[in-house]
């Protein structure tokens, strides 16, 4: 759906996108992650047409991006950098505009895909108000709207759920959830770990212009070679382990081991009463500080 190959961008003498080779698949719930001011916006507004790359080469569904960039818009929803809107309008009224401004939707059918985007992201009940009333986050439901009206195989958003509510982020990322089931990919930037650590299936990791990582969420989850154990012998399974034990809270004990179901039969065999046992698996935070570097702080904070 999306692949670079060397893709570049200088701004003067400043390196924003460094030679960059990314693949987004058909399917993918990609999550491109980076520090604000990483280069993400840049990349993004690059696939879109919307910034020349200073070289490099980029391909969006299969055709050469900028050159055959009007046969690629029509089979893709984006919100970039915030929704645009007429402010003295309505939000149907400029969804209605823009429907009729592209391509890929027809007259007859523009009323029904308006109000069917509208309740995928929750302004079913909009009244007229103009766009200049609206909140932030209503603002960014409405950008979302517009990039879900004509159905789009492949949808590119930049930061979708800046300036909502936690009940709205949950929203979100549900309905790209349903979308993505439903054969639409998705490819959203973000600089909020624990969003992409629960949507996605892909992610890149981009630090000073630069990808530093691409692989399978799940691939990235490693176990760290210790074991997360719940049992009310709290005491006594600490006494069995002989030093094994890394930590302690209640009935709670991490201990060192690679193997919960030899340390299970360990335990039980005993006598250690054992509520529950897992591997402990390295997170999304972990991963990108390992091939970021702690300078990289600037995840998690608001765009």
């Amino acid at each position: 759906m999306i692949t670079t190959r060397a893709l570049t961008k200088r701004f003067g003498r400043t390196v924003a996108v460094d030679a960059v080779d990314l693949r987004v698949r058909e399917g993918d719930r990609y999550g491109l992650l980076g520090p604000n001011g990483s280069g993400k916006t840049t990349l993004v507004r690059m696939l879109l047409g919307l910034v020349y790359a200073t070289s490099g080469e980029i391909e969006v569904l299969g055709r050469p991006v900028p050159r055959r960039i009007a046969e690629v818009l029509p089979q893709v929803g984006a919100l970039v950098e915030g929704p645009g809107a007429y402010a003295h309008l309505s939000g149907r009224r400029n969804l209605a505009l823009l429907d009729a401004a592209g391509r890929g939707g027809g007259r007859r059918t523009r009323q029904r895909r308006i109000e069917e985007a509208l309740e995928r992201v929750g302004l079913a009940k909009i009244d007229q108000r103009p766009v200049k009333a609206y909140s932030l986050g209503m603002r960014q439901r409405l950008g979302l709207a517009a990039a879900l009206i004509r159905r789009p195989r492949l949808l590119v958003l930049d930061e979708p759920t800046n300036g909502l509510d936690p009940q709205g982020i949950r929203e979100i990322r549900e309905l790209l959830v349903d979308l993505n089931h439903d054969g639409t990919t998705v490819f959203l930037s973000s600089h909020l770990l624990a969003e992409v650590e629960q949507l996605c299936t892909r992610v890149g990791v981009v630090d000073r212009g630069r990808l530093v990582l691409e692989d399978a969420l799940s691939a990235l989850h490693t176990p760290t070679g210790r074991v997360l154990v719940a049992t009310p012998d709290a005491a006594a399974a600490a006494a069995v382990l002989d030093g094994r034990v890394e930590s302690r809270d209640g009935e709670a004990l991490l201990v060192r081991h690679d193997d919960p179901a030899a340390l299970n039969a360990w335990l039980v065999g005993s006598g250690v009463r054992v509520r529950s046992i897992r591997a402990e698996r390295r997170t999304l935070e972990q991963v990108v500080l390992d091939v970021t570097g702690p300078g990289s702080d600037r995840f998690g904070e608001p765009g």
